[in-house]
């Protein structure tokens, strides 16, 4: 805490310490004119600057100024690139700085739990480890200019139905490994400057009200030393609300909890020094988002050339058989679908940013090739309308090839309603399986923010997931479909063939006002992979108009303990006659885990760009985390003793090279045996195990002698007593099993 932040809290009075405690209006922080104590301007979006034009209104609702709108969540993570997203965050701070803006309000890292979710567009990935490091450069890059950052939302915030009061029970394993591991790295080591806590109750209390997430987790355990901001309206009892560590309600409530402050400090509700350590981070804040720099401004040509080339790394050619891909300048193309022309580049809420630029994926194809257009399809509605259909039939046997530009309306996703069906609109659907029974050279582009069903995939040969591309995401399209940009993007989400395929579709979003995650750590990949599942498209999938080929995949050791790192490296080789760029990526099985465990989870990788021939060695860095659950009897992350499978690939379900290690846990772990503990929990035990054995011969004398159980099963059997059994089966009197367990601890 800073001289100046301590001079300010000795002299604020009591009021004037419950007022600082909420906002002034919709966007900014309350001042104390007589202190000199700044107010602050915060605002939306993580993928531009939405700051209201001129005064705010009570919703936050009017016109935006128009700053440069960049590729939304959903494709900045697919470009799998920590370089660019710190350039991405540099722009918008650079913004952010020239509208005087301290803060930006994101990223957003929430798990996508279901591709239902209506904001999974503003969210990176189904997986916390890639989510986190996106979201750990995006903030790094934005706070290297002076603006904070608020990432969010926090805690277990996977959809929108009900999210002002639904309550998410999740237990502590997954919790820890899915939902708060998505943001701790970031947290951890980029250090954003405020943390958004999230609407929902978690397990039973409220995000913005509960101790154990915003101080014993947030702070004590990970050591955050910066502001936690509520989302706009979460906080449900500040005064519960200042005693777990939420600082800073938004937005101004036209003083309504100030009295509420004063008198719960008063009547010793709520004590001073609780209320001195929230005022006392608003106050740092206000000070650091204070020291602005002079005149900033920024080239909007440039901001848009950026955006130009972030959505080209962003966008994921699914499909490209035959190489229907790229195109040509002397094929004649049919460019079908209203998508091509009124541009689907945002999500719709609090996000919604107003471009600079706005590139026409029509105009930008025009501009490369021999184009034809007809509309398709009407986007504001979702049934057939036969004469569009037909006067888009007429181009198809007019043209060599055909582009259909498809995917969701604005209507079908956006902050606060989630989606109720994976479909696209039936005129697409229609459109697409009419085209493809014409016309055997049909490619698809899609406008979405989260996956769709596509019962129509085998009909066509080329698909190009262009997500939500920002204001340029239509000239990113024309660069990639004609082969000036080769595609690079991976996908951060698996596509389920079908909706009830997903691991949460038995429970989202919930009934009433709660939602059990009982499909625990398989979330995603995690869980198609342990199902041995065919997908739509994988978890990394994303081709390329080149080929890659791995080799050499070595380990600078075979066998570690759990505190030492062990370093791979393999040699990536670029086989095709294309500049290009591959996703790496290194997967980790533990191979006989004592707890369950998914078959393969995400621990590192990286994006190499290679001329055609190029070969490059690139290595990783793995630690303990890489090899560790997190173990809910010690509150911590443990790495058992055992062999490990490292995994190096193009996507989760295309592993090229794989080695083993061996990891040595110098955790000791004092395991508490009870009468109840079984007696399999006693096969590695030196004592307990010469001492069973006896107790054991005689229960499987009687048994198996008997005829009744004999073979796997008596030994099923046996394994499933508990210690006390033993009283009944095993002749032992209860002075015995006194004495055996006591043993048993020693």
């Amino acid at each position: 805490m800073s001289k100046k932040v301590n001079e300010w809290l000795k002299e604020l009075t009591l009021e004037e310490k419950a007022s600082l405690c909420s906002g002034k209006d919709f966007w900014t922080t309350q001042d104390i004119e007589r202190l000199g104590i700044p107010s602050i301007m915060v605002t939306d979006g993580p993928h531009g600057l939405r700051k209201q034009a001129g005064e705010s209104d009570h919703l936050g609702l009017n016109e935006s100024i128009k700053t440069t709108c960049f590729p939304s969540g959903v494709s900045l993570a697919s470009s799998w690139d920590r370089d660019l997203l710190e350039e991405v965050g540099k722009a918008l701070g650079e913004e952010s700085q020239s509208e005087d803006v301290s803060v930006l309000l994101g990223p957003g890292v929430n798990i996508k739990r279901s591709p239902l979710c209506g904001r999974n567009f503003e969210y990176f990935s189904e997986d916390p480890y890639l989510s986190s490091q996106i979201a750990k450069h995006h903030i790094l890059g934005v706070q290297s200019q002076g603006v904070g950052t608020s990432i969010k939302h926090f805690a277990a915030n996977n959809q929108e139905y009900k999210r002002m009061n639904v309550d998410t029970i999740v237990d502590e394993r997954t919790l820890r490994e899915i939902y708060l591991a998505s943001f701790e790295t970031a947290i951890k080591e980029a250090k954003p400057w405020t943390v958004m806590s999230a609407y929902n109750k978690l397990n039973g209390v409220y995000c913005s009200d509960n101790h154990r997430l915003l101080t014993e987790i947030l702070r004590d355990e990970w050591g955050y030393e910066g502001l936690v901001i509520s989302d706009w309206g979460a906080e449900d009892d500040r005064i519960q609300g200042i005693k777990a560590g939420m600082d800073l309600e938004m937005p101004g409530n036209g003083g309504r909890n100030d009295q509420k402050i004063v008198d719960a400090v008063n009547n010793s509700d709520l004590s001073g020094e609780a209320l001195d350590k929230v005022v006392a981070r608003v106050l740092d804040l206000a000070y650091k988002g204070s020291e602005k720099q002079n005149q900033v401004t920024y080239d909007k040509k440039e901001h848009d050339d950026l955006a130009k080339k972030v959505a080209s790394e962003c966008m994921v050619l699914l499909k490209n058989d035959h190489d229907i891909l790229p195109l040509s300048s002397d094929q004649k193309i049919a460019v079908l679908g209203e998508l091509a022309v009124a541009s689907r580049y945002q999500g719709g809420g609090s996000s919604h940013i107003n471009p600079t630029y706005l590139h026409s994926a029509l105009d930008s194809l025009q501009a490369l090739g021999n184009i034809s257009y007809a509309k398709g399809y009407n986007l504001s509605e979702d049934q057939v309308d036969d004469k569009l259909v037909d006067h888009a039939l007429e181009l198809v046997h007019s043209n060599d090839l055909v582009v259909i530009f498809a995917g969701l309306p604005e209507r079908y996703e956006s902050e606060g309603y989630d989606r109720s069906h994976m479909s696209i609109p039936e005129n697409q659907l229609d459109l697409i399986d009419r085209v493809s029974q014409v016309s055997d050279k049909v490619v698809v582009v899609l406008a979405n923010g989260s996956p769709i069903e596509m019962p129509w995939v085998d009909q066509v040969q080329g698909l190009l997931e262009g997500y939500l591309g920002g204001q340029a995401g239509g000239a990113a399209i024309a660069d990639i479909l004609y082969g000036h940009v080769n595609p690079s993007g991976k996908l951060a989400e698996t596509f389920p063939i079908k909706m009830k395929d997903n691991p949460s579709s038995l429970n989202f979003p919930g009934k009433e006002t709660k939602v059990m995650y009982q499909e625990g750590i398989f979330v995603g990949y995690r869980y198609y992979e342990a199902k041995e599942m065919k997908t739509l498209f994988s978890f990394g999938h994303g081709l390329s108009y080149t080929s890659f080929e791995y080799s050499n995949l070595s380990l600078d050791k075979d066998q570690i303990n759990d505190t030492e790192f062990v370093t791979l490296s393999v040699d990536i080789k670029n086989t095709g006659n294309r500049l290009g760029k591959e996703v790496v990526q290194v997967y980790v099985k533990e191979m006989n885990p004592i707890v369950i465990r998914p078959e393969k989870e995400l621990k590192e990788f990286v994006k190499v760009e290679l001329k055609p021939g190029q070969i490059k060695t690139v290595t990783f860095k793995l630690s303990k985390r890489a090899f560790a659950y997190y173990n809910v009897d010690i509150k911590d992350w443990h790495v058992a003793t055992g062999d490990f499978k490292l995994m190096v690939g193009s996507s989760v379900d295309q592993i090229h090279l794989e080695r083993l290690i061996n990891v040595t846990s110098t955790q000791v772990i004092k395991k508490v045996y009870t009468r109840n503990t079984s007696l399999d929990e006693l096969k590695d035990h030196p004592v307990g195990k010469a001492m069973v054995d006896q107790v054991v011969g005689k229960i499987a004398e009687m048994m198996g002698g008997s005829g009744v159980i004999q073979g796997d099963a008596l030994e099923g059997f046996i394994a499933s007593l508990t210690l006390r059994n033993l009283l009944m089966f095993g002749g032992m009197s209860e002075t015995e099993l006194e004495g055996l367990i006591y043993q048993l601890n020693q």
